[in-house]
């Protein structure tokens, strides 16, 4: 299963991580969302929308509410992939030698 992971700003400020399933000019379909806050010198995540039926994580919302739509770093949807068992294949971060 290959996930489509962006960053979503909505107009109430918060940002999302979601699987992108669908796009139009009216409406943008999200699944599996989790939240985006800050801790420490980090983020973390936590469930966006926390009772809905879990069986169905597809959430719509309008375009008129989202602020921006961005790509991710390939280490969050690494990590995503784990949370949500999207595709197995995790790529290894690049090594490199300091000389």
């Amino acid at each position: 299963m290959e996930t489509n992971v962006k960053l979503i700003r909505v107009i109430t400020g918060e940002e999302i991580v979601a699987d992108l399933v669908e796009e139009t000019a009216d409406t943008i379909t999200v699944k599996n969302a989790l939240t985006v806050f800050p801790n420490g010198q980090q983020v973390g995540f936590a469930p966006w929308a926390t009772v809905i039926d879990r069986s169905r994580p597809e959430i719509t919302m309008k375009q008129e509410h989202v602020v921006y739509i961005a790509e991710v770093e390939e280490t969050v949807t690494q990590k995503y992939n784990e949370v949500f068992g999207g595709s197995t294949i995790v790529k290894p971060q690049e090594k490199k030698i300091i000389i």
